[in-house]
C-alpha cells in the first residue's frame, strides 16, 4: 500500500528503520562481546581453580607420602644395623639385596640421603650432637651418627653428626 505522494516519506521511514536496526545490531554486538568477555573470564577462573585444586591434591599426597616414608626410615636404620652385625656372608648378601631393593623403592618416591661425612656442617641439613678436637677445619663433619634424608627438596630427618673443633692449645 504505497502511495505515490508518500514515496519520499516511505523512503524516509525506511531510512529511519534501517538506522534503528543498525543501532539494535550494534547494541546486540556490544552485548555479545560483553558476554564473550565474561565467558573468557569464567573460563580463566575455572582453569585457575582447577590448577589450584591439582596443586593442593598433589600437596596432600606428598604429605601422606612424607609421613609414611618417615615411618619407614626406622626400618632402613634397622637394615643398616643388621648389615653391620651379620657375619654369615650368604645371609649378608641376601640382606644387602633386600636393603638395596627397599632403598630403590624409597628413592623412586623422592627420598635421598644427605651427604655428611667430610662435609662442612650446615644446620639446614645436619644436627651436631658431639664436638671433638681435631686437626681438621672447624665445623667439618668427622662422623655420621645417624643418616639424614631429604624427600624431594625437603629435609625430613637431619643427619646427626660429630663435628670438629679446634683444640685449645694453651
Amino acid at each position: 500500500m504505497v502511495v505515490e505522494n508518500s514515496g519520499e516519506m516511505s523512503t524516509q521511514q525506511l531510512q529511519e528503520r534501517i538506522n534503528e536496526l543498525q543501532r539494535e545490531m550494534e547494541e546486540k554486538a556490544r552485548l555479545a562481546e560483553e558476554r564473550l568477555n565474561q565467558l573468557k573470564y569464567l573460563q580463566a577462573d575455572f582453569e585457575n581453580y582447577r590448577k589450584n585444586f591439582d596443586r593442593e591434591k598433589e600437596f596432600i599426597i606428598e604429605l601422606a607420602n612424607e609421613g609414611l616414608i618417615k615411618d619407614l626410615l626406622v626400618i632402613l636404620d634397622d637394615f643398616e644395623r643388621a648389615l653391620q652385625s651379620v657375619e654369615n656372608e650368604r645371609n649378608r648378601e641376601g640382606l644387602v639385596m633386600l636393603y638395596n631393593n627397599f632403598l630403590k623403592i624409597l628413592e623412586k618416591h623422592g627420598l635421598r640421603q644427605i651427604e655428611a661425612l667430610g662435609k662442612k656442617f650446615d644446620p639446614y641439613y645436619h644436627e651436631a650432637l658431639l664436638r671433638e678436637s681435631s686437626d681438621k677445619e672447624e665445623g667439618t663433619i668427622l662422623e655420621e651418627l645417624q643418616k639424614g634424608y631429604m624427600l624431594k627438596s625437603k629435609v625430613i630427618r637431619h643427619s646427626k653428626v660429630k663435628i670438629a673443633e679446634k683444640s685449645c692449645e694453651g
